[in-house]
């Protein structure tokens, strides 16, 4: 996650002390950092996942597993992203727009291609989709009164669609076929509590803000 600011599922990291990576990511928060490469890797393979996934009618168990291949990858780029960004102080301005972009995108990818493969209830993927825009409108409804901190509860969330929507991807048959449905259940669970808990701290936070706006005006006037 390059330079997503701690409201995302954070935030800009110290460099590392000593060592000569940590000096020159300092000396050089370019577009051009392996962060922001490994945030352009994972938009490029959004379109080459559903490609392969669609392969074939995409029932192919074989195109299937390459899909899942690019999809594990870029789950993996961006844990990685995110963390070279903080560790190195690698946060850019692009970082901070293309990261929750990508990340999005590919799980958006994975989720609508399942649901048109009738492999995926569409109220699934309606559910996380909305969620996941609701809240990201939210965030700029109160952004001026500060940032919502990211919970461990979204945490778990993002690791539960991602390990479910992978399984799903995959062409199992039998117990891992039942399995998936309830890990995709329980992404489903956390995506709906996590949301509820995001707009209840929304709340809060923008009544917080315009009372303090509101102390602050009558000090004033």
């Amino acid at each position: 996650m390059t330079g997503v600011p701690a409201s995302a599922e954070g935030g800009q990291g110290r460099p590392a002390p000593g060592g000569k990576l940590g000096a020159a990511a300092v000396n050089q928060a370019s577009i051009w950092n392996i962060a922001n490469i490994l945030t352009m890797m994972r938009l490029v393979l959004v379109p080459a996942f559903v490609m392969l996934l669609l392969q074939d009618g995409g029932y192919d168990p074989a195109w299937r597993a390459w899909a899942w291949a690019a999809f594990a990858v870029a789950m993996i780029t961006d844990v990685f992203d995110g963390h070279l960004a903080r560790t190195y102080n690698l946060v850019t301005d692009f970082g901070k727009i293309a990261d929750p972009i990508a990340d999005k995108a590919i799980m958006a990818a994975g989720l609508i291609s399942l649901s048109a493969l009738g492999d995926l209830p569409w109220w699934v993927t309606g559910v996380i989709l909305f969620r996941e825009l609701g809240i990201t409108l939210m965030r700029f409804w109160v952004i001026r009164h500060g940032v919502i901190p990211a919970s461990r509860g979204g945490k778990m969330k993002t690791l539960a669609q991602g390990i479910a929507v992978g399984m799903y991807v995959l062409a199992l048959t039998g117990p891992l076929a039942t399995l998936r449905f309830w890990v995709m259940g329980i992404a489903v669970l956390l995506t709906v509590l996590t949301g509820l808990d995001y707009v209840r701290q929304a709340i809060v936070l923008r009544r917080q803000g315009l009372t303090a706006e509101r102390a602050g005006a009558e000090r004033t006037s």
